[in-house]
């Protein structure tokens, strides 16, 4: 689960990285399916992260205005403010912990496992979507391949 969560971050730093060849505008162009946009997209898995992670901690949701964040330098300030706090519980994570039930305000409960895995598959799939739009911009996307990112399983 470790090693599945550093892939995300490679390969997200990897499009933070990619994204600033774009203006804002490009970043910002209306597109079908994710969260609208290339620059969008990206803020709502972080936000997606940090807030299923934040639950688990037991802490309070975080309201944000997405109209905030209009450059990727934004977004990637958001991510920095927020990394370490998800990575300290990515990090002590034990396999006992995915049992553990996670009972939210509104009734439905998940187990911590369930979440964890979730919030793991999430970011793959936005990030077949922004593959998509960077071959739509005319650019090469950033490779998905988990094969060479030195993790260790």
């Amino acid at each position: 689960m470790k090693q599945l969560f550093q892939y995300n971050w490679q390969v997200r730093e990897e499009w933070f990285n990619w994204c600033k060849q774009f203006t804002t505008e490009q970043l910002l162009e209306n597109r079908a399916g994710g969260f609208g946009n290339i620059l969008h997209t990206l803020l709502h898995i972080i936000v997606v992260e940090y807030d299923w992670i934040n639950d688990l901690n037991g802490g309070k949701g975080y309201k944000f205005n997405i109209e905030e964040f209009n450059t990727i330098e934004d977004v990637i300030k958001l991510h920095n403010d927020w990394h370490a706090e998800v990575e300290i519980f990515v990090t002590e994570w034990k396999v006992e912990m995915s049992s553990k039930i996670l009972e939210l305000d509104d009734g439905r409960s998940f187990t911590y496992g369930e979440v964890v895995n979730h919030v793991i598959v999430h970011e793959v799939h936005h990030i077949g979507q922004l593959s998509i739009w960077a071959r739509e911009l005319g650019s090469a996307p950033i490779s998905a391949n988990l094969i060479g990112r030195d993790l260790q399983f």
